[in-house]
């Protein structure tokens, strides 16, 4: 059991590091994400360099692929611990993708998916969170890092268990740093909202 699990463990890696954004916008625009907008490889910068059916495909696979490992071990009654595991491997696929020479995305949609079915209401409410602060200020970076720092919160205020306290930790934590530079332009005034299209545009 135990390497039946080490071995989820790493699938979960393996598949959270597939660059959809990367593949999708070579496929259907030709373009590579990496040397336009922001060169990331998520579903906002997808978005810009490909079309906003590439940025729809690239958001619901960056979320599907953290999604159906973590739903397979919540189905499975895998303890707290090995969810977390699993979740964790996911997203950190994404941000350090083995096929990108371990540069990825920035994490947000992989965080939704990898948390989504296993803390569903600290989740949907964060997402509510990101929701309201793109409607009231089209900053899409400022959203982002705002629900990712809500979810450990809410995670605790729904009583989720210790491991899920940690990973969704994890999870703001690595989204905050992964937005640095998003951070720099929010504070002086450079950073792009929706609809515009900067070289230093954010992308989650």
């Amino acid at each position: 059991m135990s390497l039946f699990l080490i071995l989820a463990v790493i699938a979960a890696y393996m598949l959270g590091a597939v660059p959809f954004g990367l593949l999708l916008s070579r496929a259907l625009s030709k373009r590579d994400p990496r040397e336009h907008g922001s060169g990331n490889i998520g579903a906002t910068n997808a978005m810009r360099t490909g079309g906003k059916l590439v940025g729809l495909l690239t958001l619901l696979a960056d979320i599907a692929k953290s999604l159906i490992p973590v739903s397979i071990a919540v189905a499975m009654e895998l303890s707290e611990a090995w969810i977390g595991a699993i979740a964790a491997a996911s997203f950190i696929g994404h941000i350090f993708p083995v096929y990108l020479k371990f540069k990825g995305g920035k994490g947000v949609a992989t965080m939704l998916g990898a948390m989504l079915p296993w803390q569903p209401l600290a989740t949907l409410i964060g997402a509510v969170i990101w929701g309201i602060l793109i409607w009231r200020t089209r900053y899409v970076s400022l959203a982002s890092i705002a629900g990712a720092l809500a979810l450990p919160l809410l995670v605790w205020m729904m009583g989720g268990s210790q491991p899920a306290l940690i990973v969704s930790i994890l999870f703001a934590s690595l989204v905050t740093v992964k937005h640095a530079s998003n951070i720099s332009r929010l504070l002086d005034g450079t950073e792009s909202t929706i609809g515009e299209d900067r070289k230093a545009s954010p992308d989650a």
